[in-house]
Order: structure tokens, then sequence, then C-alpha cells
């Protein structure tokens, strides 16, 4: 806001100077030195030159003074922003988005902005006042980017495309909390690489407008990674050309899934699909039953397949190929979790067959474990040509045996409930990278089994950051570099439980504090209470 300086009458003290002043100005006026007889006075005496009557007072003009600005008020909230004496900017009638000097590869981003502000796009041309522009270029870590606010116009530059879609996410959520973006400048990045969404669309059907709108909500909150997790037992939901008869009758069709990424990339989301192996495979075992893994005593565990039959192992990797090559982004989740074999308590007693084939393969003091770790590095390697960054859940991996998982498969620890699974420090001491799903803040289980509750945003925002990998505790602080993020998760064990409308509703204000946990490092300045009024405004 703008003040208007009026200095007031003189009273006293004050009268006098100001008289004296005026004097010494009159006197300085006509360029003659303080108290000297101007060239119009001389040889004259003092009361003939006297004037006849004082000169007018000059009338002060006003002036327009600002304070200096505050931060903009976005979520998740800014890093560092140097405040400045200014109007600050809002959308006008004469605005426009244009594009710096070798730009052209923003042109989408500014497009969304153009139509997010209700000003034209203009293209590659020179800023003018009260335009917003947006340049590639500078130095800084992906995904950083600077915003400044001066001369009645926006700049927004960043490295990578990226850092400018931020840019611009803080530009459209500062006008609409306050209907402006304040003086000074913005220096903003965030502090974990991998931040995001997963999602069980296998286990509950999710309509690809749903998970659009997932995307759309994500990339304002600076998010960038959606996790898929599509084969289940209780379904299959991708259309398939290797196995179509492995696909549940409702499922996304692979011209929704191109729609999906396309709208993705706009918004610098990653997606991140996940054909979880060697359990959890029950839509596959319904139409290939000769692949259930079965016990001594002919129980037939539901969802796990015989890793000791080369036929199971084929049709997952046919899969793997096909999908691989519908999904074009830079990471692979290979499940391994919850192989319910090794959740026996004793599973070379119990499973005979995957015992004498651990043996057959790695040795004579191999285990099923080291038969299941096997399963996971083949499967690794189908996928590794591609170039994409591996992930497995954490309790795929396991200790002690005769064969180790591939030292470049990403973590994903969940749980240090289940059997196998560690605590998070010994994964990080053997130097492993990790992203954060704890179980005890990030899981939003439907229908609430097996002791779940739903998460809040105000736990998290006000208890969890992403040291605390496992129950409430956080790891030492030295391993933050090897914790590269965090992920909200949604799965479906009750699918009934919510509509679709009611899990967008309830993960609303959880995914919204676990965007501003990883993108800012800092301790909140703001109460939990500010924080929830900000992003009803912002979002």
């Amino acid at each position: 806001m703008m003040r208007y300086s009026i200095r007031g009458p003189h009273k006293g003290p004050a009268l006098l100077a100001t008289a004296v002043a005026l004097v010494t100005v009159a006197a300085c006026s006509n360029g003659s030195p303080s108290g000297a007889p101007s060239p119009s006075t001389t040889g004259s005496t003092a009361t003939s030159a006297a004037p006849t009557s004082a000169p007018p007072s000059p009338k002060p003009t006003p002036t327009r003074t600002y304070p200096l600005s505050t931060a903009p008020r976005t979520v998740p909230a800014v890093r560092s922003h140097e405040a400045a004496r200014g109007p600050g900017w809002k959308p006008a009638p004469t605005a426009g988005v244009v594009l710096a000097a070798n730009s052209e590869g923003l042109a989408d981003e500014a497009k969304l902005l153009a139509g997010e502000l209700g000003v034209p796009y203009r293209g590659a041309t020179a800023a003018g006042p009260g335009d917003v522009e947006l340049a590639l270029g500078g130095k800084g870590a992906p995904e950083s980017y600077v915003l400044t606010v001066r001369d009645d116009r926006v700049r927004i530059s960043g490295p990578d495309e990226a850092g400018v879609f931020y840019g611009t996410r803080t530009l459209k959520q500062s006008v609409k909390a306050t209907g402006a973006m304040p003086e000074g400048t913005v220096t903003d990045r965030p502090a974990k690489p991998q931040r995001g969404l997963n999602v069980d669309i296998a286990r509950k059907y999710f309509t690809a407008g749903w998970i659009e709108d997932r995307i759309r909500e994500m990339g304002d909150l600076k998010l960038n990674q959606l996790g898929l997790h599509f084969s289940d037992d209780q379904g299959f939901r991708i259309a398939s050309d290797s196995h179509p008869e492995i696909v549940s009758a409702q499922h996304l069709t692979k011209a929704e899934v191109r729609r999906i990424l396309a709208l993705a990339a706009s918004r610098h989301v990653t997606v991140v699909p996940e054909i979880d192996s060697p359990g959890h495979l029950g839509a596959v075992i319904a139409a290939h039953p000769d692949l259930q893994l079965r016990s001594a005593g002919g129980r037939t565990p539901r969802g796990a397949v015989d890793i000791a039959n080369p036929a199971s192992a084929k049709i997952v990797d046919d899969l793997l190929r096909e999908y691989t090559q519908l999904f074009p982004g830079a990471y692979w989740h290979l499940g391994a979790d919850e192989y319910v074999a090794l959740m026996a308590k004793d599973p070379e007693a119990t499973y005979p067959q995957l015992a004498r084939a651990a043996r057959a393969k790695y040795g004579a003091d191999a285990r099923v474990q080291d038969l299941a770790t096997g399963w996971l590095n083949d499967r690794a390697a189908v996928v590794r040509p591609t170039g994409k960054t591996l992930k497995a859940w954490n309790d795929g991996f396991f200790p002690g045996g005769v064969v180790s998982a591939a030292g470049d498969i990403e973590v994903e620890y969940w749980t240090g409930k289940e059997i196998g699974a560690r605590p998070p420090v010994p994964y990080l001491s053997a130097g492993r990278k990790l992203v954060n799903l704890n179980d005890e803040y990030l899981y939003y289980v439907l229908g609430q089994p097996n002791d779940f509750t739903y998460p809040t945003g105000r736990r998290i925002y006000e208890q969890w950051t992403p040291l605390v990998v496992r129950g409430t505790s956080p790891v030492p602080a030295r391993y933050d570099s090897q914790i590269l993020g965090a992920r909200f998760a949604v799965w479906c064990d009750l699918s009934r439980a919510q509509t679709q409308a009611q899990v967008a509703d309830g993960i609303r204000m959880p995914l919204t504090a676990l965007a501003q946990k990883v993108w800012d490092p800092a301790k909140p300045s703001l109460t939990w209470e500010q924080f929830r009024t900000l992003a009803a405004k912002v979002r």
C-alpha cells in the first residue's frame, strides 16, 4: 500500500528553524554565499535593501512511499524473499505473458499462466510495463527459480523448465491469496528431489479424469511424482496388448494413459508405474492358475506366484517390456513386498520347491530369500536397459543371504512391521538411497483395516519430517542427503469404503502438508490453523 507524507505546520522552536532555513535558501538561490549580500543590494544599506514582505513559503509536494514488502503467501512457502519498496505487481488490462530470448521451450508454461491470470500470451517479445516474462537460464539447483518484481513487471527465470513452472505457481498463488505479487526477489528451490503422491489404482478403479485432477493439484503444490500401483490381487487396470486376458473389466485404455502422461509432463510430474511381484499378482493368477504358489500342505496364498516356475518370470517380463515402452518417465517400481513365502515361520519347510530351486541356482547355502532376491534382480535386469531408475519396497530387501539386491535399486521405505523388514538405518548405513512412505503418517488406507487410521494434514505438518522414516522417531540427520524425498500413499484395501470424491477430499490437506515439508526444510512459520486458512485461499 502507498502512503502520502505531508509535513504539518511547524510550532515553537521548529518555526524558528524553518525561518532560518528559508533565509538561507533565499540567500543561496542567487549563487552568493550564505550571509553575503546579493548583487542587487551591493552598496546599499541593509534598511533600503530589506524586502517589504517575506517570500512565500514553498508548498511541500506529496511524496509516495511504500513499506518494505513481505514474502508472498504461498503453499509451500517460498524459501527466500528479498524485500523491496514498491507497489508490487497485479494483473492489469495491459499486462501479458512473454518469453525471453532463447526461452521458447517455456511456451506451454506461459500459456497456462496467461490463462490463469486472465491476460494474453504474447510469445517471444520484449517485456513491457505490466508484463510477466519467463526465461530459461542462469545457475541454480534443478527445479530452482528466481522471481523478481520490479518496475511494474515480473521476471521468472530458472535453469530448467520445471523451476520456471514452479515460479509461475508462486505467482499464481500469491495473486490468488492477495490479488498481487509483492515487490522484491524470491529465490526458491526444493529441499528434496522426489515429492509426490502414490495411488493404488489396482484395487479400486479411478477414472482418468480423477487422476488428471490430482496431477493439476500436484503441480500447484510443486509435487513432481505420481506413483501408479496398477496391478494387484483385485485388479489389473491398464489395457495390455501382450496379455489382454489379465486386464480387469474396468481399466484405463492406453489412450487414456497417454493423455494422463501428457498432462503430467505439462505439470512437470513424472509418473512412476508399478507392477508388484512376486506377490500381489492375483489378477494375473486368475487368468493363469498354473502360476499359483502352493505350500507343502496344499495352501494357495493369494497373489503369490511360484518363482521356481519359469512361466511366472516370462509373463511378468512380458508385461515389464510392454509397459516400460508406454511410460517414458525416469523411474520404474518393481514392488517386491509381502511375498507370502517369506512370511512363513520356516519358508524352506513350507515351500520345499522354492528351497530346491534356490540351492540349484545359488548353491547349497541358498535359501528361499535368495531365490526371491534373485527374482528382484532378474526383473531389474529387464528394466535396466531402458535407463530408468529402479525402486522396490523395503521389505523386499533381505540381509544375510548369499544373494544381495542390486545396488542401484532405491528403497521405498513404508514399514518396519512386516516380516523381513528392518529399521531404516541399516539400509541407509549400507549406502542405500531411500524414499519415505512412512505408514505411520503417509498411508491413507481405505476402510482403515489392520489398525490403520486416516492420516491428518495437521499431524504431518506438526510432527513429521522426511527424516521420520519409520514410526515417529527421526533417523540421524547425517543421512538426510540419502533420503531423496517422500510420497503420500493411497491404498484401497477396502475399495468401497470411500468414493473417488471422498478420497480426493480426504487426502487434500495431508498432501498439502507433505508438500510444505518436502519443499522447505525449515520449521513452518505458520500455525496449523494459519496454514490451513492460507491453503484454502491459494488452492
